[in-house]
């Protein structure tokens, strides 16, 4: 499943770039972040080493195009939610990824930017990719993809990553579903495709986003179908022919204060 150690990479990576600096590993991160909450936990009685985490500007510097097949995000940028995920490219195959184990090697994954202000959560930036990629290469990829090329959003800039949350889910237990309900909001994610007119159109939403937004099946659907950027009639849209693959999904958040806390922590011991 994501772990904090996956979101702290994230950050890691986006810091590192917007620096021009050379990030740690996740292995590197993995293995401070346990000393860390341990050290946390001996000196602070009461805290938990997994209460971080839980389980979606133009001067920034030029990306490389990225070896890794991913999922751009699409244009409506009116969804807010903190787990709305971009629309997927029909031309990106399934993958048959059943449960992960801990500490997964590889999987495919999503990573979700968010501004944080108060109570408030707001969607900043989410690509990600139904292809399973080991995770060490994947997260730092996608975390500074997501972070300066969906087009949705202005590229970050450094001044905001004190407002910034990362969230990592990684997508498991790939299923093609009987029909256009065979999915449980909550449990699943919804990933659709359909031809209409000889255009042919597709999007998915991560497993939160459904429940987050209240939404019943028949809402979730339609709202997938409009994302896609279906324009026709409302009272047509059930007539469509979709076809439908749900997953599951295994996601961790972290703030930034806590990835501000865990650096300054690796700076004090070298």
């Amino acid at each position: 499943m994501a772990s904090a150690a996956h979101c702290l990479m994230c950050f890691e990576a986006l810091d590192a770039h917007l620096e021009d600096r050379k990030p740690l590993s996740l292995g590197e991160i993995e293995s401070s972040w346990a000393l860390y909450t341990s050290s946390v936990s001996d000196s602070e009685p009461g805290v938990s080493s997994g209460s971080s985490g839980s389980s979606s500007s133009s001067n920034a510097p030029a990306l490389k195009a990225p070896a890794l097949r991913r999922l751009a995000a699409d244009s409506d940028s009116a969804e807010s939610s903190s787990s709305a995920s971009p629309a997927w490219s029909s031309s990106t195959p399934a993958t048959s990824t059943s449960s992960l184990s801990l500490g997964a090697p590889s999987a495919p994954l999503f990573v979700t930017w968010n501004t944080v202000s108060g109570h408030d959560v707001s969607l900043r930036g989410c690509i990600g990719t139904f292809e399973s990629q080991p995770l060490s290469v994947a997260l730092p990829e996608y975390a500074t993809i997501s972070a300066l090329q969906d087009t949705r959003f202005s590229p970050i800039a450094r001044e905001e990553l004190p407002e910034l949350q990362a969230a990592v889910t990684l997508l498991t237990d790939f299923e093609e579903a009987d029909d256009a309900y065979d999915w449980e909001v909550g449990l699943h994610g919804i990933r659709l495709s359909f031809v209409d007119r000889g255009h042919r159109y597709g999007a998915t939403y991560l497993p939160d986003v459904a429940s987050e937004q209240g939404w019943t099946q028949d809402e979730a659907l339609y709202s997938l179908v409009r994302k896609a950027g279906w324009m026709g009639g409302r009272s047509r849209w059930k007539s469509l022919a979709l076809k439908v693959t749900r997953y599951q999904g295994k996601k961790a958040s972290l703030d930034y204060p806590e990835y501000k806390k865990w650096k300054d922590w690796v700076a004090s011991r070298q």
